[in-house]
């Protein structure tokens, strides 16, 4: 038992020189997504950490495998999603990006894990309707 805690926390010990580049690009407010101030902070508490260049890295963001897993859904999120660089999307990947906001935004986001850690991502169902709407897709 103490061979397999020595060998468990070795591991973990190595992990830790394997630390991920948490990048936060400078911001050009002239491309950041505008909406009303009461979306802004909605987006903000609850999308912006994986769908912006303004994360918000906590302190467990330092600490592998957590650091690899958190570094990995920022990536797969500014990806899929930047609010930090609305305005270099074009007309037409603007449109499909509302719809996938409009879709997600009762269904998927923000994810559990994410809520968990984060209240104020938890949103109620009239912010997420208010979202909706915001997005101007129709049902």
């Amino acid at each position: 038992m103490k061979r397999a805690l020595l060998i468990i926390f070795s591991i973990l010990i190595i992990m830790q020189f394997f630390q991920v580049d948490k990048e936060n690009k400078e911001i050009d407010t002239t491309l950041e997504i505008k909406a009303p101030d009461n979306i802004m902070t909605m987006l903000k508490n609850a999308c912006y950490d994986c769908h912006s260049n303004q994360t918000k890295w906590p302190w467990y963001s330092n600490i592998a495998p957590f650091s690899w897993a958190i570094n990995t859904h920022v990536k797969d999120g500014r990806k899929a999603l930047n609010f930090s660089t609305w305005e270099e999307y074009s007309l037409e990947e603007k449109n499909k990006k509302m719809k996938e906001v409009f879709r997600t935004a009762y269904a998927s986001m923000p994810l559990s894990s994410y809520i968990r850690f984060h209240e104020e991502a938890d949103l109620t169902r009239e912010q997420r309707t208010q979202i909706r709407d915001w997005t101007g897709v129709k049902k």
